[in-house]
């Protein structure tokens, strides 16, 4: 990617100021890094000298197609999402408005502007999704698969389970409690996730980027799912203090185990990274459902009409 400019959305994140990290890395023409975190795109645009950074919603469209009539991005990595599960079961429009009309808008720009390859950063939960937030991605997808089948822009997704010390994520929550002597909480014993860290993570979908040549959707081997009580145990621990576990209920739109890995898949010339042959997309069926959901009513039948294998309570 020397000598190219290269756009990140959700550059704020952990996913994205990784990526940023990384892709400096490089030597890119431009380094474009975009988030609505004011204070978090401020950090890691001083950490990253020479990055130029914006403040910008990606559901604002006109905002966004400004950003790339001016800089002509050749790659895009589209890491901006709303991902807490729990939460955006509360919040269905907001993960609906964000994770779905805003991949459009930043697609769209894509595509009008001649982005050369948009990858779209996907998860787990995007399989057989259980969660608003797994079905929006799931549609961030599909809208992925259909452009590259109909425009000169490649799109690739690329999807993975947790990532370690994330920010919001599991251990980061749980080590700040055990500092405090409070209890934490397991939602169930059978729980279990798969987990990478941020920097095997990031290399991966670097690497799944030189790999593709548009429309696939890349998983990663991410080893054997990991016991969340086990990995509680563990936590506490290594602390060396006396913590209580507390074990709840599973949280709406919670699995307790995560599909990524389902047999079916394409080995290519990275032994971490795989294929999928993704389901095809009724292209009709994805507009008229876009469509519906801007009315903001029967959000959830609605993703169910597009996605059959979405299961919600």
């Amino acid at each position: 990617m020397k000598d190219y400019r290269i756009l990140i959305t959700g550059a704020a994140g952990s996913i994205g100021s990784e990526l940023a990290r990384q892709l400096v890395k490089k030597k890119p023409e431009r380094l474009l890094l975009l988030d609505q975190d004011e204070t978090g795109i401020f950090n890691i645009s001083q950490e990253l000298e020479g990055s130029t950074p914006f403040v910008a919603d990606i559901t604002n469209r006109e905002r966004i197609e400004e950003i790339f009539e001016q800089y002509r991005p050749d790659f895009v990595f589209h890491a901006a999402a709303y991902k807490h599960v729990p939460l955006m079961e509360a919040q269905v429009i907001e993960a609906v408005r964000n994770n779905i009309f805003g991949t459009l808008n930043v697609v769209n720009a894509a595509v009008k502007y001649d982005v050369k390859k948009f990858v779209f950063i996907s998860t787990d939960k995007a399989v057989n999704p259980s969660s608003i937030m797994g079905a929006t991605k799931r549609v961030g997808e599909m809208i992925c698969q259909c452009q590259n089948a109909t425009t000169g822009t490649r799109f690739v997704s690329v999807r993975f389970g947790n990532v370690l010390d994330s920010r919001g994520s599991v251990l980061p929550t749980w080590r700040k409690l055990i500092a405090e002597g409070k209890p934490i909480m397991v939602t169930h014993p059978k729980m279990e996730r798969y987990f990478m860290t941020i920097e095997n993570a990031v290399k991966l979908v670097i690497e799944a980027v030189n790999i593709g040549k548009g429309g696939e959707i890349f998983v990663f081997d991410m080893g054997k799912p990991k016991n969340i009580l086990k990995l509680a145990k563990e936590i506490v621990k290594e602390s060396g203090k006396k913590v209580e576990i507390v074990i709840g209920e599973p949280r709406p739109g919670e699995k307790l185990s995560e599909e990524l890995l389902t047999g079916n898949e394409i080995a290519t010339k990275h032994k971490k990274i795989f294929t999928i042959e993704p389901e095809e997309v009724d292209e009709e069926l994805l507009e008229e459902c876009l469509e519906e959901l801007q009315t903001r009513k029967n959000i959830r039948e609605t993703l169910k009409v597009l996605i059959p294998n979405y299961n919600y309570e």
